[in-house]
């Protein structure tokens, strides 16, 4: 039984996601070469690849519907992990998202988008006859608000916004009405002036000069006008592995992060764009084929969270990089630097494949 089971297995899957992670290890190292004090950060990211793909196999090892028995444990987890990091985590460049051990940090925030998936789709799963009604709509509301505020908070806008983000897909792919839609939109606007109110400075003048490009060129805009000047710098083929000006002479900041994007368009121009872009369809379309696949509501919904993570900071990041979208933290999916970033949507994946695996039927 064992061995049918991992016949299953999505090999594809797994076969784009190694390529991505190897894609992203060269930029990063590339990113950071002549940095000393950044010299480790490929070699920490290979540490992590490999940590997050044991976990994966020993996540789709276990049958996902196993899950739907603690779904009230997993979500305290998911509330008292963002919540944790004002006891004891470590603040840095103002912000306190991390947890600091000795030789690694940890952003429990990451792992709270992958709970909030498994606990939005049960409760969806378990409800799908009635979240036509309103009601049913805003209870829904109520397991996402907890820990968005508190990732919010730390300050963290752009994971809160991932996980609003989850949310609205999984509500509308479990059967929402489109004029509820409509009507959480509107009080969506009418909250816009208390957001603004309570955002940090550095959020508001992130939106301001993404309106505004020249409003402070050397300051907020900074990064992003780098950032265009690099990725328009590489050209059809690039500036070559480890020779972009932009990174190698440090204009372009938290290069092997936020901007990594930035590094690959214009160390390998617009074919390096492209061959990650696909390898990301590839993902994404391995996720979506699982959400197909599923044999139940809890395992769709799982598949489409995933996918709708994975699309939305995949999206986010390239388009902020393009001076798309304004400033954010949202890591490229496989390709940024972090360990929590990279272990948290292995684990997705690893939840993506065990949907796939316990589908009854082979599909080739």
């Amino acid at each position: 039984m064992g061995r049918r089971l991992w016949r299953n297995f999505d090999f594809v899957l797994l076969g784009a996601t190694i390529l991505l992670i190897v894609l992203g290890v060269g930029v990063i190292y590339s990113a950071t070469l002549d940095t000393p004090d950044l010299a480790d950060l490929p070699y920490r990211q290979i540490i992590y690849a490999v940590l997050g793909l044991g976990i994966m196999f020993a996540v789709a090892a276990i049958d996902y519907r196993f899950l739907e028995s603690f779904q009230k444990p997993i979500y305290v987890v998911a509330v008292a992990l963002p919540a944790i990091v004002f006891i004891i985590g470590e603040i840095t460049h103002g912000a306190q998202r991390w947890i600091k051990f000795k030789v690694f940090s940890v952003q429990p925030s990451e792992l709270t988008k992958v709970l909030v998936i498994v606990v939005l789709a049960k409760y969806l799963a378990d409800h799908q006859e009635d979240i036509g009604r309103l009601r049913y709509v805003l209870l829904s509301i109520i397991y996402v608000i907890p820990p968005m505020i508190l990732i919010y908070l730390q300050p963290d806008l752009s994971t809160a916004v991932v996980l609003a983000v989850i949310w609205l897909v999984l509500v509308l792919m479990a059967g929402m009405r489109l004029l509820h839609l409509g009507v959480l939109g509107i009080v969506g606007v009418l909250a816009t002036p208390l957001v603004w109110v309570t955002m940090k400075d550095y959020m508001r003048q992130r939106l301001i000069t993404f309106v505004t490009p020249m409003y402070d060129p050397l300051g907020s805009a900074y990064n992003i006008n780098q950032a265009r000047i690099a990725i328009g710098s590489g050209g059809w083929l690039g500036r070559g592995f480890a020779r972009g000006s932009q990174s190698q002479l440090h204009f372009l900041r938290v290069r092997h992060t936020d901007f990594i994007f930035s590094v690959l368009g214009e160390e390998l121009g617009l074919v390096g764009a492209l061959l990650l872009i696909i390898l990301l369809v590839i993902v994404l379309w391995r996720i979506t084929r699982a959400a197909g696949m599923a044999r139940d509501t809890f395992g769709y919904l799982i598949a489409c969270g995933v996918a709708a993570t994975f699309s939305f900071q995949a999206m986010a990041n390239i388009a902020m990089n393009l001076g798309l979208l304004p400033t954010t933290g949202i890591p490229l999916p496989f390709i940024s630097y972090g360990g929590s970033s990279l272990i948290t949507f292995l684990i997705a994946e690893g939840l993506v494949q065990s949907v796939v695996m316990r589908y009854k039927k082979i599909e080739f």
